[in-house]
């Protein structure tokens, strides 16, 4: 375990890249989420309910 964690002397580049691999999906996924409830929230008029009211896709035939 111990070798495989040095991963032959070159753990601090692979651990290092790891980590900022890491941090940026995790930004990347808190960056998204936050953009879309902004765009959301600039879509919604004001008073309204927070989730959007779901219309059934199908009609009936008259």
């Amino acid at each position: 375990m111990k070798e495989f964690l040095a991963m032959g002397g070159y753990a601090a580049y692979v651990w290092t890249s790891y980590g900022i691999t890491a941090f940026v999906v995790a930004l990347n996924v808190w960056l998204a989420q936050r953009r879309y409830r902004r765009a959301l929230g600039a879509l919604r008029p004001a008073g309204t309910q927070a989730e959007p009211v779901r219309q059934p896709t199908v009609r009936k035939m008259t």
